[in-house]
């Protein structure tokens, strides 16, 4: 197997940080190699370069052996290098076939579009109806959409960035089986996933970061998830652990709840109830766009429901807005972290005191104890380990996981009655991902309820005690965590809320 793509001392510095420094290794032809490391450790500035958005300081590239140095992407794109990003970049009022041509160098006329999306889709199992709204798609659907975009180009490297985040179990499966045939036809693969797993199971090689250096290499066929963390983290991997006890009395009541979409391509809920009891973790799973951020909402208090559909230790709290609610002890922390979860041009003492300025005693006669909130925050970021020059600096200077933990530990921090988190470790690195969930264990086992809702299928079996499925705004009964199957949750994400009763 030879190399289509030579990496060799690629350095990009910013100010105040190497982002890669020195970076070299090798992609094979119809390999399949994973890059892993940290938040922060120079995988995206790395990709970026390749696919023609960033500039190296020093180093060069080669691809197929001859010199490779993209102006932008699509000089990349036609030298052979797709991509898939973590964000869908797609048209929700468009039909598939037009967004597929709006990512296309020289699209051919729409009929013979539309016939060469069938085709293809077919051919690598994705099948696609090119007419179809992208509002109306699923999130797996509009994945397809990005790859067989990128497939139309004849790609001869393929990058794919935390490409299963959306993807239920059999969704994974069918996307595994493509990439496994695009490599025995000769495309190299990219592959950027925190899911170690999910790496031994697909991947032939592995490049490891971090702090912007090449750290390892492995097989990860032949090395463990546990091996391959600690090489990122550089040190022992500790895995999160409960000790709670039995659950406690109910704190969370929902009582069919239903609401309309929030938007013309939402999903409305659909008499969803539920119970949380004291020191109980409830993981809600769902595939992207069924109905999670409508239920985030309607429990916090952005959005108001009917008298009687969300309680609070015994208090109907539906008509109550977000401040109310906190104050009653009900706290959320939604999935979109700059702009929602926190302010990104505020500081992290301001961000701290935006929503624990009640609960944590900062004011006085009216104003906000600035001595106060600066003290919350540095006991966040010294308690969750965020690693920030301090709580001056803006939220939108944080990495992604560093961010994450500071939301987690600002309201984790808070002493809760009941918190639910959406998404709370997306795209955060390993070692990120098993602080915040130990850090909502540890709530759990102090006597709150939490709520998790999250597309991590392993995280969810990880450290939730019950397990319901969230499909088309309808949540399922929830199952002791302990008796499920992966293939028995990909069954519920797709509808079929009844296999507890046949079980």
């Amino acid at each position: 197997m030879t190399d289509l793509l030579d990496l060799s001392g690629l350095t990009k510095a910013y100010p105040g940080v190497v982002a890669n420094d020195d970076v070299s290794f090798t992609v094979a032809r119809g390999g399949i190699h994973a890059l892993l490391g940290e938040n922060g450790a120079g995988k995206s500035t790395l990709v970026k370069t390749i696919y023609g958005l960033v500039k190296p300081d020093a180093g060069t590239m080669r691809l197929s052996g001859a010199p490779f140095a993209p102006e932008d992407p699509r000089a990349a794109r036609t030298a052979g290098v797709a991509m898939v990003f973590q964000h869908f970049s797609l048209f929700e009022a468009l039909s598939v076939a037009e967004n597929v041509g709006l990512g296309m160098e020289n699209p051919p006329g729409q009929r013979d579009l539309s016939r060469r999306i069938r085709e293809v889709s077919q051919a690598y199992g994705l099948p696609l109806d090119p007419e179809r709204l992208v509002g109306d798609l699923s999130a797996g659907e509009r994945q397809r959409v990005e790859i067989v975009r990128c497939l139309l180009q004849d790609p001869k490297l393929l990058i794919m960035d935390e490409p299963t985040s959306v993807l239920t179990p059999q969704e994974v499966a069918i996307l595994f089986a493509t990439l496994r045939k695009l490599a025995s036809e000769g495309t190299s693969i990219l592959y950027i996933s925190h899911k170690l797993e999910e790496i031994r199971a697909l991947c032939d090689a592995a490049t490891i970061l971090r702090g912007g250096k090449v750290v390892g290499a492995c097989d990860p066929r032949t090395t463990s998830a546990a091996d391959m963390a600690e090489q990122m983290v550089g040190a022992a991997f500790k895995a999160p652990t409960s000790r709670g006890g039995a659950p406690g009395a109910p704190v969370l009541q929902v009582a069919d709840l239903s609401l309309p979409p929030m938007s013309q391509f939402g999903t409305p809920l659909r008499q969803v109830s539920l119970t949380l009891r004291a020191g109980e973790v409830l993981g809600i799973g769902g595939v992207a766009g069924n109905g999670q951020d409508e239920l985030l909402s309607a429990l916090s208090g952005e959005r108001l429901s009917t008298p009687g559909a969300v309680t609070l230790e015994g208090r109907d709290v539906s008509r109550l807005r977000p401040t109310e609610r906190r104050r009653a002890g009900l706290l959320c922390a939604p999935e979109e972290r700059l702009g929602h979860s926190a302010a990104p041009d505020m500081s992290l003492t301001e961000n701290a005191a935006m929503t624990g300025a009640d609960r944590k005693g900062m004011l006085r006669a009216g104003f906000l104890d600035w001595s106060a909130a600066r003290g919350f925050a540095e006991d966040i970021i010294a308690r969750f380990d965020v690693r920030t020059p301090g709580p001056h600096v803006a939220a939108r200077s944080l990495s992604g996981g560093n961010l994450q933990k500071f939301v987690i530990g600002r309201e984790v921090l808070q002493d809760p009655r009941v918190l639910v988190v959406n998404q709370p470790t997306w795209g955060v690195d390993a070692a990120a991902a098993a602080a915040i969930r130990q850090a909502l264990l540890d709530l759990a086992a102090g006597g709150a309820g939490v709520i998790v809702i999250s597309q991590d299928l392993d995280e969810l079996l990880e450290i939730s005690d019950r397990f319901a499925a969230l499909n088309e705004g309808r949540l399922g009964e929830p199952v002791p965590t302990a008796t499920l199957t992966m293939e028995r949750i990909g069954l519920m994400l797709g509808g079929a809320h009844d296999l507890e009763a046949a079980s």
